[in-house]
């Protein structure tokens, strides 16, 4: 796994062996990412079911300015830690920091308003991205015209989407649908 642009250009992420980790690849990163320019700079993201972090470590690395990592498994935390070390990218310096904990239950205990980017890109067929999504509606945890990433399997439908949200892209890479959302205010 590499950080494909930014600062940390062709670094090398490791990738742990854990059931239902399934890391974005190049292709699906480039097309999210090209979305997403322009709303890069300064961004306070978060990567809820980070797994190797590399959405979060990816928009640090373009400019973010900042980014939590929220992973659940014990391992996975481990790795983010040291590929965050790896790359120099801790909080003094840039603002990335990994919260071991399920995402949802954090989720919920962030104030409204607290985000710009949210990566949504859990394992597939557990209901997790349509919790999240619920989750995120539901507590206002967008700023005004903040962004949410949804990464599902081809198989599953887009959850429905509150009346103060719009879909503005989406695309199917393979066995994975893509959806960028944006926070109305």
């Amino acid at each position: 796994m590499r950080i494909i642009a930014g600062d940390w250009r062709g670094r090398r992420l490791p990738v742990p062996d854990l059931p239902g980790l399934r890391p974005s690849g190049d292709r699906s990163r480039e097309t999210l990412f090209n979305w997403l320019q322009g709303h890069m700079r300064g961004a306070a993201c978060v990567d809820l079911f980070a797994g190797t972090g590399v959405l979060g470590l990816e928009a640090v690395s373009r400019g973010a300015a900042s980014a939590v990592l929220v992973e659940k498994a014990r391992q996975a935390a481990v790795q983010l830690r040291t590929s965050i070390e790896m790359l120099n990218a801790d909080e003094q310096s840039r603002n990335v920091t990994v919260v071991e904990a399920d995402a949802l239950q954090w989720l919920k205990s962030q104030p409204p308003a607290s985000f710009d980017l949210v990566f949504i890109d859990p394992p597939f067929g557990q209901g997790l991205a349509e919790a999240a999504l619920q989750e995120l509606q539901r507590g206002q945890h967008l700023k005004p015209g903040g962004l949410v990433y949804l990464e599902m399997a081809r198989s599953e439908t887009l959850p429905p989407l509150a009346a103060n949200w719009e879909l503005l892209k989406e695309q199917t890479l393979g066995e994975v649908k893509m959806y960028l959302l944006r926070a109305i205010s």
